[in-house]
């Protein structure tokens, strides 16, 4: 008999029902399977509805009907949409660099619940800053900018732009690029970067 605590991590991992998807997708009935794997139908039936946990030998048993290896029963479904909410109450605003007395902007994360993000999603406070102060850096991939409010000035390589709110901008990341607030308002973007 399994501990409550043990039962319910087992269950996250939906064995039952990847079991059944198999099953149906090569249109079995319980019977069938039994004949193929060696096992009791009930038994089967059983493991389908999650009322047992089955052990890693009648699991192998039952993968090599399928022709899958047993992590198949152990990943996340393949199916399975992932979804990830954050709450504005929940961000925390950051500086750019910690400890910087003069931070180039202030962000917050948009997507730091994702486990294994595709992309990285920010809030960004631009401050004001002279020219000399600027930070070019760069990283693999791409970013995305779009400004919500307020004036940004980028330099891109040797090339300077300023976007305005509403304004947008798709480059290369992976070359030299630095960016700091234009005028006295406030200026908010979204930064996106992938890569």
């Amino acid at each position: 008999m399994l501990s409550p605590g043990l039962s319910k991590d087992l269950a996250q991992y939906a064995i039952g029902s990847k079991l059944r998807a198999l099953r149906m997708r090569k249109k079995l009935g319980l019977v069938e399977l039994g004949r193929h794997s060696g096992l009791s139908p009930a038994l089967l039936s059983k493991l389908e509805r999650g009322k047992l946990f089955p052990t890693l030998p009648t699991l192998l048993r039952i993968s090599m009907v399928f022709s899958v290896g047993l992590e198949h029963f152990f990943s996340p479904d393949k199916d399975e949409h992932l979804l990830a909410i954050v709450r504005k109450r929940e961000r925390k605003r950051f500086p750019d660099r910690p400890g910087d007395k003069e931070p180039s902007y202030f962000f917050e994360s948009l997507d730091f619940p994702v486990k294994d993000p595709k992309l990285n999603a920010f809030i960004a406070d631009f401050c004001p800053m002279p020219e000399k102060k600027r930070r070019p850096h760069l990283h693999a991939g791409v970013e995305f900018i779009h400004v919500l409010r307020g004036s940004l000035d980028l330099k891109i390589q040797s090339q300077d732009h300023t976007l305005n709110g509403g304004d947008s901008i798709y480059f290369d990341s992976s070359v030299m690029h630095s960016y700091r607030r234009a005028g006295r308002r406030r200026c908010t973007a979204i930064v996106v970067t992938a890569g």
